[in-house]
């Protein structure tokens, strides 16, 4: 299954070591997780890592933080080889004990919660509270887990043959290779590792301490950090069972990137509406693959004003910060390349469309007006903080309009018409995955299933019955008696 999402892997020449961000009193919080000046990239029971040096920088001021040898592909074989052999251990043990396991993760994660949470705000530029619930989602992943691993199974079904029992069998896929993005680096992981190791699967990532506590090879949870060449071994590769791909299209085997639609009708709740687009546009500065880039309403009013310079707080690591940098300078060239498509396709900047004047790759948020609801950009996924206004008539034009982009992940509506909502929910409403009312786009909870429809991908991830997707079902009929009786009452004698 897929879903694409913009991915950036910066690979810069290395940083002395004296200007690395670890080396500062500031930031000796980031070696209590192990962490130092170069770091392995590879993990497969031991770790490693002989390829190229990859120099992580903080978009909240450019500066350099680490540096990670990623793997080889001489290394990435050794460790789907350990991998492929893990599992035949792993597999045997039952799920209730491999719900043991992911108990431990979820333990572990909370014990370093907030470093994780600190360290995910640092690298990937996101507030702290949203880096600290990033964790937190993995954690309640594990829980979910949990309870999981003592219900996976399929039914026993009434067999039309006397003295016959016919049984749904789901078995694990093998091994599930996660290639994750930078916008949500430790949460969309946790959705497919938790789950997947309840069902029996050995994954290419990391969980190696709880792993080696139990007396486990580490290879159950492998890692091999690289770039373009690792994600494309991994897709390619027929030792791989199941690929969770989250990134660049260029390296997917399905091209899906994301736009979100939201719709305000006459009768909708205004103090729902702001602060839910407001959350939904800006938070983690436009970078999220639910992030709200249409507001189709039907209202004469302009609602929104975020020149408030109180959302522009920039202590990435102050609790009251609602707006963070950039992922990267790649990312605000794609900003300012967006906001000049917007003007010459007929848009009217309302408000913001600058680079701020700061360290960091800041950029204002962003409101256009005018723009045709089938405009190119409007259509377009940037992955940056730029919203667009648009105004329509009828229901069912707001619903086409939701409708007729190629993308489908997230969307909602706001009204207090029932009627309205259930047409909303229904075959002719929208077609995205995930379908809100009166909440924002943004903000999925992991006890539904994650995921899109069309260009945004296939299957799902994280709750509700996406485990099915890391197994293998089986269809398996039982002669327990000691006549031969056939199906459909057919006589073949």
């Amino acid at each position: 299954f897929w879903r694409a999402r913009v991915h950036s892997v910066r690979l810069l020449p290395s940083a002395a070591m004296s200007t690395l961000l670890i080396n500062q009193p500031k930031y000796a919080w980031l070696k209590e997780l192990g962490l130092s000046e170069d770091n392995n990239g590879v993990y497969n029971g031991t770790w490693g890592g002989t390829g190229e040096v990859v120099t992580s920088y903080c978009p909240a001021n450019n500066e350099p933080i680490a540096r990670v040898r990623q793997a080889t592909m001489a290394e990435y074989e050794e460790t789907v080889q350990k991998a492929r052999e893990a599992w035949k251990v792993w597999t045997d043990i039952p799920a209730p004990k491999r719900g043991e396991i992911v108990r431990q993760i979820g333990d572990a994660l909370r014990r370093k919660i907030k470093v994780l949470g600190s360290l995910v705000s640092l690298e990937m530029g996101k507030i702290y509270v949203e880096g600290v619930g990033e964790v937190q989602e993995y954690v309640d992943v594990c829980d979910y887990a949990v309870g999981l691993s003592r219900m996976i199974g399929g039914p026993v079904l009434p067999s039309e043959r006397p003295g016959h029992a016919l049984i749904e069998q789901w078995n694990p896929v093998g091994l599930v290779g996660i290639i994750t993005a930078f916008n949500f680096p430790v949460a969309v992981y946790g959705w497919n590792n938790a789950i997947a190791l309840i069902c029996g699967n050995v994954c290419l990532w990391i969980v190696a301490e709880v792993l080696e506590q139990n007396n486990l090879p580490g290879a159950i949870c492998s890692m091999t950090c690289g770039g373009a060449d690792i994600g494309t071994a991994i897709a390619k590769d027929e030792r791989v069972d199941l690929v969770s791909f989250t990134g660049s299209t260029h390296v997917g085997k399905q091209v899906a990137l994301m736009v979100q639609e939201r719709f305000v009708f006459e009768d909708a709740d205004l103090n729902l509406v702001v602060p839910s687009a407001l959350f939904a546009s800006v938070g983690t500065a436009g970078q999220r693959c639910t992030t709200t880039r249409r507001l189709v309403t039907k209202c004469n009013f302009f609602f929104l004003s975020i020149k408030d310079e109180s959302i522009f707080r920039f202590i990435v690591f102050c609790t009251s910060t609602l707006y963070g940098p950039l992922h990267t300078k790649q990312a605000v060239q794609q900003y300012l390349a967006a906001i000049e498509q917007a003007k010459q396709q007929g848009g009217t900047l309302v408000c913001g469309g600058k680079v701020m004047d700061r360290p960091g790759n800041y950029v204002e948020p962003t409101i256009f007006t005018g723009l045709a609801h089938d405009a190119p950009i409007v259509h377009t996924e940037t992955f940056v903080p730029i919203l667009y206004v648009i105004k329509f008539k009828t229901e069912e034009e707001a619903f086409a309009w939701n409708n007729e982009v190629k993308q489908g992940l997230s969307s909602s509506i706001f009204t207090k018409d029932m009627g309205r909502v259930f047409r909303w929910l229904g075959p002719k409403g929208s077609d995205c995955g995930i379908v809100n009312v009166n909440i924002p786009t943004s903000g999925a909870e992991i006890g539904g299933a994650f995921g899109g429809e069309k260009h945004t991908g296939g299957g799902r991830e994280s709750g509700s019955d996406s485990w099915k997707q890391y197994m293998r079902r089986s269809t398996c009929t039982i002669n327990y008696s000691k006549d031969l009786p056939l199906a459909q009452g057919i006589k073949f004698e």
